[in-house]
């Protein structure tokens, strides 16, 4: 599994790399003001695929920073061990005597 791992990055990286070579060509971008800038397209692409991976893994990441977090929580309840809750005690009843005159107090 790990070959084909290592061959998928290979295959990518050399069609990264020959894609590049091919359309190694200025392309105007107009900026405001009526400024142009020339930038080669791979760069471009470059920088459009950072520009929309990085919020997507800044998310990710954060999602996993609390879930993490969440869990380790919850771990740290279960191996702290928690009181027994005391057993109620035992009531006994109390007998009342009558008293002489017949009034129970």
């Amino acid at each position: 599994m790990h070959f084909l791992k290592t061959l998928f990055w290979v295959v990518l990286a050399v069609s990264a790399v020959i894609f590049s070579l091919r359309n190694w060509i200025p392309v105007p971008i107009n900026l405001w003001a009526g400024m142009t800038a020339d930038v080669k397209l791979p760069v471009l692409l470059l920088i459009g695929g950072i520009t929309g991976f990085l919020p997507t893994y800044a998310v990710h990441r954060a999602r996993v920073w609390r879930l993490h977090r969440r869990i380790d929580t919850l771990e740290r309840q279960v191996l702290v061990p928690q009181p027994a809750p005391a057993a109620p005690e035992p009531v006994t009843p109390t007998v009342v005597a009558p008293t002489p005159t017949g009034i129970i107090e």
